[in-house]
């Protein structure tokens, strides 16, 4: 979704505004398939094509990972690109201008300097950008969650809650709730859903339990 938004990519917006599931709707694209035909395993290649492209995967990593020759590889990045152009536009954007600064930003402004970009060693160079690639994606999501952590505690505080935030891992927030506060956990949600506006809705699936496991189920 942050891609979506930073890269304005009008395919992936669209498929996010539609609520399509992101992986599904790649593999029909990338594989030539019906969304229907879309089976468990070209989901599979999908998710890893999407999350790979965030990291500035090449197409040797990913064909190591998904165990596919380094052509076919290669074939599905550029199917990847030919659907969202516009995400193939802001990487090569985001590499000229790391490359003049030296460092990259998130949306909100935080910076990582990337040194090695200048580096004349190519293993170190083409690491470096991938940092350069990853960094204003990752770093955004973090900056949201980190955001909705604030608004959350100042919700908890002035509602008096015993409610307890206790543990955050990546884009996932695990609260320990009385049952008589359950219901407050929908305020935490859409908290969470609106604490900045992106081209495409952010959206938070909720679990409950009476342990984290239980509450994934």
């Amino acid at each position: 979704r942050i891609i979506a938004h930073l890269s304005k990519d009008k395919n992936l917006i669209d498929a996010f505004l539609q609520n399509r599931d992101i992986h599904t709707e790649t593999a029909s694209k990338i594989l030539s398939l019906k969304p229907e035909d879309v089976k468990p395993e070209h989901r599979r290649i999908a998710k890893a094509v999407n999350f790979g492209i965030i990291y500035g995967i090449s197409a040797h990593g990913l064909a190591q990972q998904l165990g596919i020759s380094r052509s076919d590889a290669a074939s599905i990045i550029q199917k990847y690109f030919q659907t969202f152009p516009g995400v193939k536009t802001f990487i090569e954007d985001l590499l000229k201008e790391a490359r003049q600064n030296g460092y990259v930003s998130t949306m909100f402004g935080r910076r990582r300097a990337i040194p090695e970009l200048y580096s004349s060693n190519p293993t170190l160079r083409s690491h470096a950008e991938r940092i350069a690639i990853n960094t204003p994606v990752q770093g955004t999501a973090a900056d949201i969650i980190k955001l909705a952590m604030v608004k959350i505690h100042k919700f908890l505080k002035e509602h008096h809650l015993n409610t307890k935030m206790i543990l955050q891992v990546h884009d996932e927030l695990l609260f320990e709730v009385p049952e008589n506060e359950i219901h407050y956990l929908n305020s935490i949600k859409q908290i969470m859903e609106s604490v900045v506006n992106l081209q495409v809705p952010l959206r938070v699936d909720m679990g409950i339990g009476k342990n984290w496991a239980e509450a994934h189920n």
